[in-house]
């Protein structure tokens, strides 16, 4: 009998983040579904190229061998495609080994609805609308902005975090916003030992670590970093919030607004998560990224 969902980390992932299907979509943007659904029929035995998230998901995926019984990654597929013309998708799956088993196909309807049935703590899509409804009901959510996927040999799965509206409220930056960088470092002065309210991300955060903690702790399979523009002395009410959770983050880089791409790119993520589209942007010609639609910044 499988483990009980609540016991795992469950992933939501759109067939357009996990597969290329930029053809198809452009069939169905121009010529309309029944185009759409007859060119996915004639292609079903054609197995798709990787998506931006398939290395990540790989590896994801790759861990379960790694992790005790009470502990595991599901992955979930969620489609707009019905069974019939997403027949192409799960002979993909099949074909590259991955082990997705479960899946909502919802024949054009938002997959949205399905994330909270299966118990998901993250949904990654290539639909910003879709997005935005799972990050209002509460799961961390991202749209998959990049134009590369991280193809490495590299075992190690390496995320990177953006703090204010991701792993922390946007509290803060809706000051920054309002009144500039000056009322902001008073703020963070004045609050440096009060910790900041969560994020999206902070529940997935937190997850990721359980599963740290189940793992080798040499070469550790799972890393984690904060790549944020804040600096010091800001960066104090950020250690002491990670402290107040009980979390740990393995990396912290204090970029005082520098460009986090090079970083980005030197810590080798596997996927990044910002609020902020200009962020998302630059970064994304580099590694893996996704757009975290939350906070003042998305307003």
């Amino acid at each position: 009998m499988s483990e009980p969902l609540s016991q795992r980390l469950v992933i939501a992932i759109s067939s357009r983040a996990l597969f290329d299907l930029d053809d198809a979509h452009r069939i169905y943007e121009e010529q309309g579904l029944q185009a759409y659904s007859n060119y996915q029929i004639e292609k079903e035995e054609e197995v798709l190229t990787p998506g931006q998230a398939f290395p990540m998901v790989q590896k994801l995926l790759a861990l379960n061998a790694s992790l005790p019984g009470q502990l595991g990654i599901d992955v979930i597929l969620l489609s707009r495609n019905s069974a019939d013309t997403g027949l192409r998708v799960f002979n993909s799956i099949e074909h590259y080994g991955l082990g997705i088993s479960r899946a909502a196909f919802c024949g054009g309807e938002p997959p949205w609805r399905y994330i909270k049935a299966f118990g998901c703590q993250l949904f990654l899509s290539a639909e910003g609308s879709d997005v935005r409804v799972a990050l209002d009901n509460g799961v961390a959510a991202a749209t998959l902005v990049s134009s590369v996927s991280n193809h490495s040999d590299d075992p190690q799965l390496r995320f990177a975090f953006d703090g204010d509206a991701v792993l922390f409220s946007d509290e803060s930056e809706r000051i920054f916003k309002s009144q500039g960088l000056d009322a902001f470092s008073a703020n963070e002065d004045a609050s440096r030992k009060e910790p900041m309210m969560g994020g999206p991300f902070k529940n997935f955060l937190a997850s990721l670590q359980q599963l740290q903690k189940a793992l080798p702790a040499e070469n550790p399979p799972i890393r984690t970093a904060l790549v944020t523009a804040r600096a010091a002395p800001a960066h104090e009410r950020v250690i002491r919030t990670l402290r107040a959770w009980g979390v740990r983050i393995d990396e912290s880089i204090f970029l005082g607004g520098l460009s986090k791409t090079e970083f980005l790119r030197a810590y080798r993520a596997d996927v990044f998560f910002d609020d902020q589209q200009s962020h998302c942007q630059a970064a994304g010609d580099h590694v893996p990224t996704g757009h975290v639609p939350h906070g003042v910044a998305n307003r």
